[in-house]
């Protein structure tokens, strides 16, 4: 009978050139970090200047989330991909969109900056909630409360999933899968 020779595993990074790189759109956005979301979510970007709710895509009507507030103008839309056709939503905002290719490595867990959590809690204005505190160990502030079942559009820490810091820049990564259920919840 012969002996089975097993194979030996030979340590090799993961992380190479081209599976450690992440491609991303940067998306300006106001009274907030600007987004960032990977860019093949990215299913059209189109010069569009009127405020919407709806936006007509391809003969498809997908739910508009708005990154600046009431009376600014908005001169693009971006249409994202979804889970699904139906959870397809698009973004409406001004000025470029910048997309980059940076090491996963250099993507670093951040906090919100003081300022926008304030903005947030100003914005919010469920009068039940706790107001916010320090927290001393880090000087961090920590956010109340907040509803997390729905989200409202000048309430950023609503439908945030998570802030990074690249080269000391400080991004928004928003919870699209909560927004897009959300809002084609609301539309049906």
């Amino acid at each position: 009978m012969n002996q089975i020779i097993k194979h030996s595993f030979e340590a090799v990074s993961l992380l190479t050139t081209e599976n450690g790189m992440l491609e991303v759109t940067i998306i300006p956005a106001e009274n907030q970090p600007d987004w960032i979301i990977p860019s093949s979510l990215i299913l059209s970007i189109d010069d569009y200047p009127e405020r919407v709710w709806t936006y007509l895509w391809q003969r498809q009507e997908v739910a508009v989330f708005h990154l600046l507030p009431r009376g600014t103008a908005i001169d693009k839309t971006i249409v994202l991909e979804g889970n699904t056709v139906v959870h397809r939503v698009a973004l409406q905002t001004a000025g470029d969109l910048q997309q980059i290719r940076v090491r996963i490595s250099d993507v670093k867990d951040a906090e919100l900056p003081e300022h926008y959590a304030q903005i947030a809690i100003e914005n919010n204005d469920i009068s039940h909630i706790e107001q916010p505190t320090r927290d001393r160990s880090n000087d961090n502030i920590a956010l109340p409360d907040i509803d997390n079942r729905h989200f409202r559009e000048n309430v950023i820490t609503s439908y945030m999933f998570q802030t990074v810091s690249i080269s000391d820049v400080i991004y928004l990564i928003p919870d699209l899968d909560k927004i897009a259920h959300q809002l084609v919840d609301l539309d049906s």
